[in-house]
């Protein structure tokens, strides 16, 4: 079957999330009374995880991960004060948020080989799409997420969806991204093809079809 399109994945993928969330906290933790150190930065990542996963299985709203990280840092408030208090994190991870460098290259090889882009993120819509806007990718292509989809990755109905509402067909389709869980298994369950980005060398290492920079996706989009 003829490759037709490339579905991205955002965090991770095409914008450094890991990055961006570092500098927001180290600007933002002191303005709480929390020190920036590597260990309260690797603390606010781990509950992120914990709490985004029990979004992703629709146990909790979105909101209410927020909230319950922070009370898992230790703020003792009711939920207004918590949304507050997240705003002002908010305001430092979206100024920070940056495209990584490899994205120009690897959208101008998919551009050249004649594929149609676009995004499948587990976030919400209006914080996603104003991520590709700052980045300068308004105009990739649509942008499905969970809130569009009514699930989240790696439920493998997230990627049917998507490319149900795309027109097109799961072998047609080649999604990439930078968790092999959630972007390339789940991805394949539903009949997508699927590349990960394994950026840090740290994905399973029999996985047959691994790059380390979207500058080696080229080599994926002839087959």
């Amino acid at each position: 079957m003829i490759l037709r399109g490339v579905l991205f994945d955002l965090d991770g993928t095409l914008g450094d999330h890991d990055g961006s969330v570092t500098t927001a906290l180290t600007a933002w933790l002191p303005t709480v009374g929390l020190v920036a150190d590597p260990e309260t930065i690797m603390r606010w990542h781990d509950v992120a995880e914990t709490h985004l996963a029990a979004w992703r299985r629709r146990e909790i709203g979105y909101q209410e991960q927020r909230r319950r990280r922070l009370r898992d840092l230790g703020f003792e408030y009711g939920p207004e004060a918590l949304d507050e208090i997240f705003a002002g994190y908010l305001v430092e991870y979206e100024n920070a948020y940056r495209a990584y460098a490899d994205v120009p290259e690897a959208l101008a090889a998919v551009a050249e080989a004649g594929l149609r882009t676009a995004v499948l993120t587990n976030g919400s819509a209006p914080q996603q799409s104003g991520k590709l806007a700052r980045m300068g990718l308004a105009d990739l292509g649509p942008v499905w997420t969970p809130d569009d989809l009514g699930m989240a990755k790696p439920d493998p109905g997230a990627f049917r969806g998507a490319i149900t509402r795309w027109g097109l067909r799961p072998g047609e389709v080649l999604s990439v991204g930078d968790r092999h869980d959630l972007d390339v298994l789940a991805a394949r369950a539903a009949g997508l093809r699927a590349v990960h980005l394994d950026r840090l060398g740290t994905g399973p290492e029999d996985e047959p079809h691994r790059i380390g920079s979207l500058r080696e996706l080229v080599d994926h989009l002839h087959t």
